[in-house]
């Protein structure tokens, strides 16, 4: 069975991940990044026989999906896919999935981390890249292999997708809480996660203590910063390597955007802003 760990693009999925690395998978729960990859990532090319062609990735869904629950075990996967039905085929199915963690953040800082990220020259392109309901990530297309094809929707679209679907057991966290009350939070995640898997609901504290200590985002960024951290991506404009841990908790758009651009968000994204009770 699957646990996903989903989410719109830079909205705090890694982190997440590190997290869950460190607590279940770590000794004493200091992070080990060599065992972040335990962690995978899906779709993605191991999953699959063969090569997936374009726009044929949700032919692919459910048999790799079946396989991975014949395996008789559960497993955590990374996904920013909208949950969503693609010419009669699900994204996923209950039978497969034994829980949902999706993780939002405040679209305002999305946006930051979304222009860095993919490189875009103005944060008028980003709220573009944000807003189109279409938006398809592929990751191997010069390999002509299209395994790594992620249907991210929009960021609205993202979200309801998974929210709005009473099918699956889930939790919902903030970003923002992961930042400002980080052991009420990852505590309210570990208990969530100990009830899916009948675990014993008795929190180590002094492994969350470590886990949530040792995959903060300076320590993630230091990582990185060493070379250690193999997810980076490189600009399509001059094959320069983008920093990952970008702005973190310091991703402030009350500083970062203009009036105008935060005018915009505001009046688009209001009703969103409010159902997740951030500051509008």
């Amino acid at each position: 069975m699957i646990i996903w760990i989903a989410s719109y693009p830079k909205s705090g999925n890694t982190w997440i991940r590190s997290f869950l690395t460190a607590y279940y998978f770590c000794e004493n729960g200091i992070f080990d990044i060599k065992k972040l990859n335990l962690i995978e990532d899906y779709p993605n090319k191991q999953f699959f026989k063969g090569t997936v062609k374009q726009g044929e990735i949700h032919k692919h869904w459910e048999t790799s999906q079946k396989n991975i629950c014949d395996q008789k075990k559960v497993k955590f996967l990374k996904t920013h896919n909208s949950l969503i039905t693609a010419y009669g085929n699900d994204f996923t199915k209950p039978e497969y999935s034994l829980g949902v963690i999706y993780i939002i953040r405040d679209p305002r800082n999305v946006i930051t981390s979304v222009k860095n990220h993919n490189d875009l020259g103005t944060y008028d392109e980003a709220l573009k890249f944000m807003q189109d309901e279409n938006k398809v990530l592929d990751d191997y297309p010069h390999l002509k292999n299209y395994a790594k094809t992620n249907i991210v929707n929009s960021w609205r679209i993202n979200y309801q997708s998974w929210i709005s679907n009473k099918s699956f057991r889930r939790i919902t966290i903030r970003y923002e809480d992961m930042v400002k009350n980080p052991n009420q939070t990852f505590t309210r995640l570990v208990l969530f996660i100990n009830t899916l898997m009948k675990f014993d609901n008795k929190i180590d504290s002094k492994k969350l203590k470590n886990s949530i200590k040792s995959t903060d985002f300076k320590n993630l960024q230091n990582i990185e910063n060493q070379g250690k951290f193999g997810e980076n991506v490189y600009s399509l404009k001059d094959n320069r390597k983008i920093k990952f841990f970008y702005q973190g908790p310091e991703n402030n758009w009350k500083k970062n955007l203009d009036d105008k651009m935060i005018k915009k968000m505001n009046e688009y994204y209001n009703k969103d802003l409010k159902f997740f009770e951030y500051e509008v």
